[in-house]
């Protein structure tokens, strides 16, 4: 803010680098008296915080739309794995949309294709290790009919993975 006093005959004149020496933002005039009599300049810079409310207001609800803008791109721009088990260190995620499945295998398989089966990954340094999905027909319209978790687990074990003389562990079998 400026105020100024001075006799009537003056003109004003322009010096650009006096405001910028001030810090004032708009180029600062100064009365210049053609009889040489004496004048008054005072300048003050307004403070920054003391900006209008509306001119505030526009600057939160710019950073508040910012905000939720950038929040709905993260959680839309996703991957798709979100549905998958949560994926662990060392394991890789496979969905498969079309069928409705996904399951992890370990970092450093490779896929193979084998006629008959839906997904098939081995461990390239223990051939004897691998994870395959096959596809059954079913009358069943959920898989929760089929019963819970642990007997699905177990009976599947039982009568289709392993031998009746081998002895075998189930570590997990859970609903997610």
């Amino acid at each position: 803010m400026a105020s100024l006093q001075s006799l009537p005959a003056t003109h004003r004149t322009s010096f650009p680098s006096a405001s910028s020496q001030l810090g004032l933002k708009k180029p600062a005039f100064f009365l210049r008296s053609r009889r040489g009599a004496p004048f008054l300049v005072r300048a003050e810079q307004m403070p920054v915080a003391s900006t209008s409310p509306r001119q505030d207001r526009h600057g939160r609800r710019g950073v508040l739309t910012t905000g939720a803008i950038i929040t709905w791109v993260s959680l839309f721009n996703q991957t798709p794995l979100t549905f998958a088990a949560e994926t662990k260190k060392g394991f890789l995620a496979v969905l498969d949309k079309k069928d409705g499945y996904s399951f992890l295998y370990p970092f450093g398989w490779q896929e193979i294709y084998i006629e008959g089966q839906d997904k098939v990954f081995k461990d390239v340094i223990e051939p004897l290790e691998n994870v395959s999905v096959n596809m059954f027909p079913t009358s069943r319209q959920d898989i929760r009919d089929l019963g819970p978790p642990q007997e699905v687990a177990e009976a599947l074990i039982k009568k289709v993975l392993a031998p009746p003389s081998q002895k075998t562990k189930l570590v997990e079998a859970k609903e997610v």
